[in-house]
């Protein structure tokens, strides 16, 4: 097989680095039309009265602060929940299991769920929290529905930040008389603080965009209700809001703003992940 010669390798990088950045460019300027089109036209629908007040059928009025605040209330619910228990699971994988065939069915399950369509996860929910538990649609049941949602990204991000943690720091708080859970507590979580803040705010981010399971498990009420009266009535998170103004009631410039302050909050959740990781290893180092 013959060589390529000097030219034809210039020729041959300078076409793949031309389709590399073809592609990275035109990412790019998918983002930006994306972010232009819905910031132009849902800015402009963004006033006081909206995020302020809830929606009225007397009045002729719309508002979104019911959305707003069940959406806070569910990202509260799910992630009191998920944080310990995703947790734990993560830190018992790396550190407690000796059992290889345990792990490796754990790890499995992990990278299955991260698979599973949303819309299942909220069928699931609907068949076991609310017709099989009991529950009625509400902040609780949705938030419960997130927390298996969410689970993987938590367990998958704490696992693979305990996994960085060198193992000589494990053996010298061990030969200094440091017991399993004491070294674990005072050596090991601290140095993968990191990603564990980390995947928290991804799982907040994808809490925040997550408009599917919520359908059929947390419903679509448009009504105030404070945070106990909505873990068990029909409330609407910010996006489920911007499913029925899109669909059902035809408000495209309320829709677009909800989309607006939405973007807005994925874009600040990137930003605050990225920024976080960088002052904790800043911070380590």
């Amino acid at each position: 097989m013959r060589s390529q010669t000097p030219n034809a390798r210039k020729v041959k990088n300078a076409i793949l680095r031309a389709l590399v950045y073809a592609g990275g460019i035109l990412v790019c300027l998918i983002l930006l039309f994306i972010l232009v089109y819905i910031f132009s036209r849902g800015i402009p629908s963004i006033t006081t009265e909206l995020l302020t007040t809830e929606s009225s059928y007397i009045h002729d009025t719309i508002g979104i602060l019911p959305n707003i605040l069940n959406t806070l209330y569910i990202v509260v619910v799910a992630m009191v929940i998920v944080i310990p228990l995703g947790v734990c699971a993560a830190i018992y994988l790396n550190e407690y299991a000796n059992n290889y065939k345990l792990v490796r069915v754990i790890s499995f399950a992990v990278e299955t769920l991260t698979g599973i369509p949303s819309v299942i996860f909220g069928l699931v929910g609907m068949l076991f929290f609310i017709q099989l538990m009991g529950l009625k649609a509400g902040v609780l049941a949705g938030g419960l529905t997130l927390v298996v949602m969410v689970l993987p990204t938590i367990i998958s991000n704490t696992l693979e930040s305990l996994k960085t943690v060198p193992d000589s720091y494990r053996e010298g708080a061990l030969a200094l008389g440091s017991g399993k859970w004491h070294m674990i507590r005072t050596v090991v979580l601290p140095s993968s603080v990191d990603g564990i803040v980390t995947g928290c705010i991804l799982a907040v981010g994808r809490i925040v965009g997550e408009s599917a399971a919520l359908l059929y498990t947390a419903g679509f009420g448009l009504i105030l209700n404070g945070f106990m009266t909505a873990l068990q009535s029909s409330s609407a998170t910010l996006t489920v809001a911007l499913y029925v103004y899109a669909t059902e009631r035809g408000e495209l410039n309320v829709a677009f703003a909800i989309a607006t302050i939405l973007l807005l909050l994925t874009l600040l959740l990137n930003f605050a992940a990225s920024l976080s990781a960088s002052k904790l290893n800043n911070r380590e180092k």
